[in-house]
This record gives structure tokens, sequence and C-alpha cells, in this order.
């Protein structure tokens, strides 16, 4: 049994306070989930950031604490979370350093920012690294994450109820795991996406306006995701049950594997790997 499933992954968030160190999109729609959803009050959530007019836009739709410092945000908080960009990493953790409990447990959803580093910068051992994805803006993400030995049950369980209210949240046994997700999952959205603007494009080719190939498209993949989740077949074996012999779908599987679509595919995704695996050695 590891150390996820000894938590009593069903506990409340009651009078847990949550700092965000850095308010920006991903910080919003972490606080924003946990409100919308009823997880938390307010109340048990501060913000931190440089701009006021951010930290007054922040009080006014989520009726949140707010604070200038991150120090000062971080001081009564039991998770602190550093949803910031890498570039002010540094900087911030000179700020934290010395300054946090044995007991808070800080969050880094910062691609390729090692644990090492972490422990380093902040002269901190309680460590949690999660990477999401953009769909967690609308409580549709997938989060991998992972933590340190040092991060107690009942915090664990605290950090899974935070991100769970952004998605679907994975806890894996090493930080490479991590890393692996984000070219996989992080980065997954790229894909999706690119794939969807090549399928609309091609509709509108066949002479489609372009918002009838938006909306075919658009319900096409996610009700496809949906019939895929619900079968529990494999892909393949789904792939299979729309392709008759001769037929439509048989002629654009062809012309897909003379493009090599599966080795491109997997290149792309190793290519994204292999890039984390720079920004960590960058550290």
């Amino acid at each position: 049994m590891n150390q996820v499933e000894t938590a009593q992954i069903d506990e409340a968030l009651a009078g847990v306070r949550i700092a965000f160190v850095g308010s920006g999109v991903m910080g919003e729609a972490m606080l924003a989930g946990l409100l919308n959803r009823g997880l938390v009050a307010p109340s048990q959530i501060v913000a931190s950031h440089p701009r006021a007019n951010r930290r007054e836009q922040l009080v006014d739709r989520y009726r949140i604490d707010v604070a200038e410092s991150n120090v000062d945000a971080a001081q009564e908080a039991d998770l602190v979370v550093l949803t910031i960009k890498p570039q002010v990493l540094a900087p911030i953790m000179r700020q934290l350093k010395g300054q946090l409990r044995a007991d808070q447990v800080v969050i880094s959803v910062l691609a390729g920012t090692t644990f090492a580093k972490l422990s380093t910068g902040l002269d901190h051992e309680a460590l949690v690294r999660v990477m999401p994805n953009t769909p967690a803006q609308i409580g549709q993400g997938m989060l991998v994450w992972t933590s340190t030995p040092t991060v107690t049950a009942t915090r664990l369980a605290h950090v899974r109820s935070v991100l769970g209210a952004l998605g679907r949240e994975l806890w894996v046994e090493t930080e490479k795991y991590v890393d692996m997700a984000t070219a996989l999952s992080g980065t997954g959205p790229t894909y999706v996406f690119l794939m969807m603007e090549a399928l609309i494009d091609a509709g509108v080719h066949m002479g489609f306006p372009r918002r009838i190939a938006e909306e075919i498209v658009l319900q096409t993949v996610s009700g496809s995701v949906e019939f895929a989740r619900d079968s529990g077949k494999h892909m393949a074996e789904l792939r299979n049950m729309v392709t008759s012999p001769g037929g439509t779908s048989a002629e654009a599987i062809y012309q897909m594997e003379k493009g090599s679509l599966r080795t491109i595919y997997s290149k792309a995704v190793y290519a994204a790997f292999q890039r984390t695996q720079e920004l960590a050695k960058n550290d």
C-alpha cells in the first residue's frame, strides 16, 4: 500500500488554510475550483500578487484574503501553492526560505522544477510536484502529482482534495513520472488542439463553412472521448469497430499510416519529455 492509499482521501478541507503564491490563470483556476465545489470557504484562501488592481479583482470576484507579500500570504497557511512563472521562482524562493514551518506543504506546478531545487531553494522538505493541464481551468483537467516522504497522510489527503477540484488527479511514485506527464498530459492539449484545427481545416477545404466544421469536429472529439471512457475497450478495438473493409475509415487510416502519423505523435511526445529534462538540468 502506497502513501496516498493510506490517507483518508475523503477527509474534508475544513479548517485548512491555503495560500496561492502567484495568482495568475492557473492560480485563479485552482482557487475558483475549490470555491465553486464548496470545498473551502473564501476565508480559508489567501492569494498574493504584486499588483494592487489584481488583488482587488480577486477580492471582488471571490471574497478571499489577499496579500502583497508572499511571506505574509504563506505565513498562516497549511498548503502553500506556487502558481508562478519559472522566471520568478528564484527570487520568491529567496523570500520564503527560512519562513516556512515544517508542517506546511509546498505544492509546485512548475514544469521541470525538481524536488532538489525546491528543497534547496526553500530549505524545506514537505513538497508536492503536480503537472496540471489547461482543461483544469474548467474543472476537466488531468493532474499528475507526487510528494516527498515527509508529507503526512493527512496532508496528502488535503492535497488530493485540492487537486480533485480541477479534474482527475493521479498520484505517482516518482517525480520522473511527473516529468513524463508534462509531455503527455501537460502538453497534451496542444496535440489535441492541433489535430482539431487540422480536421476543421479539412472540413473547410471540402466546402463546409468554418463554424459548421468547428461544431462537427468539437462534438465528434468530445463524443469519442466519452464513448471511449464508458466502453472500457482498448483504443485499437474501438477503431476496428468503425473501420469496415474497403470503407471510408480504412482509406483514411491508410493515408494516415502512409504519413507516419503514429511516429509523429510519438516523436512529439518524446521531444516534449526531453525538453522537460533539459529544463530540470538548467535548474
